[in-house]
């Protein structure tokens, strides 16, 4: 990954020394500028401070900057600056050698479009990986197409870096799940469309981690972070309750729903917090004819959204039909 240095020292000096210190910085300035301080105070041993910002503002980036210029025991280092953003799962890559220059010539063809979702297949098998749909279910029929979508998935996309800077990449009170349509949201309303591009690939190895696992946590943040979203633009909680009414139903046939109930209170918490930014009629649009119109009856999103298989981690000996579903989980 290219990376330049921003302030402080070109690298680490020559010769030994017993550590490094390495610190993420994404705004959040103050905080940053804090840890900076306490690492810069340390004594009775000798060490190098590494500051890696992965996109602050230039505002907080700059505040970062001053807290290490001039030093030679600090480098500030910013992650690169190319006109598109590629993310790629640390257990995917991508299918052929071309795959990123069709990501990028495919946002340089279309000024209009903000980010593009890659299909993302099972290492092993080739199959769709299913525990990676982020889309209706009806539209699973044409994974191997181009449409417009509403959000793209974490695990393989490219997004065009002045859409980033424009909506303020992710909300990081997310933390897990639903971030990506949470910065898609705001593109739309800046005019950015987003688009699903079938022939652009990425394939998905396992995860032996189990990082996060349906039984611990991963559950809590999906809805938590669904209701949050729902309310910081601008639905109010009354309108939420039967979408909080399906995730409960859910949570309870999944054994559940103990995060599920945990979860309202804690979106209630972060939405206090968030100032409201209702949808404007041009993003309702937008959803409607490119996410809702493919959900079908309400009876269909019963049926594939509230009483579908919560998705397990696909395993390379498995087959399609049995790596889950997860369209229900996607729900807008």
């Amino acid at each position: 990954m290219i990376a330049r240095r921003i302030a402080g020292a070109r690298g680490a000096p020559a010769g030994d020394y017993d550590a490094d210190i390495i610190i993420l910085s994404l705004d959040r300035a103050e905080e940053t500028e804090q840890a900076i301080a306490s690492a810069l105070a340390q004594t009775g041993v000798s060490f190098h401070l590494h500051v890696l910002d992965q996109g602050s503002s230039p505002e907080a980036l700059g505040r970062i900057a001053a807290a290490v210029r001039g030093r030679d025991d600090a480098s500030l280092i910013a992650l690169g600056h190319g006109r598109v953003i590629v993310a790629l799962d640390n257990d995917a890559e991508f299918a052929d050698p071309t795959t990123l220059a069709r990501a990028v010539a495919a946002l340089d063809a279309d000024p209009a479009l903000g980010a593009v979702g890659f299909r993302i297949l099972v290492y092993a098998t080739g199959a769709d990986d299913l525990s990676s749909w982020g889309y209706p279910v009806s539209l699973l029929a044409h994974a191997a197409e181009i449409f417009d979508t509403v959000t793209f998935v974490g695990a393989g996309h490219a997004i065009r870096r002045t859409a980033w800077d424009a909506a303020g990449g992710y909300d990081e009170a997310l933390f897990f799940c639903w971030e990506e349509f949470d910065f898609c949201l705001r593109a739309i309303a800046l005019g950015w469309r987003i688009r699903y591009r079938g022939d652009i690939v990425v394939r998905h190895k396992v995860s032996p981690e189990a990082r996060v696992s349906w039984s611990a946590t991963r559950w809590f943040y999906f809805v938590r972070n669904r209701l949050y979203i729902g309310r910081k633009t601008g639905a109010g909680w009354v309108s939420l309750a039967p979408r909080y009414g399906g995730y409960l139903l859910k949570g309870l046939r999944h054994g559940l729903l103990g995060q599920t109930m945990r979860a309202l209170p804690a979106a209630m918490r972060l939405a206090a917090a968030a100032p409201v930014c209702p949808l404007s009629p041009l993003v309702r649009a937008y959803l409607r004819q490119h996410d809702l119109a493919h959900r079908g009856s309400l009876l269909a999103r019963l049926r594939n959204e509230v009483l579908s298989r919560l998705p397990q981690p696909n395993r390379p000996s498995r087959s399609r039909s049995s790596s889950g579903n997860t369209a229900g989980l996607s729900s807008r």
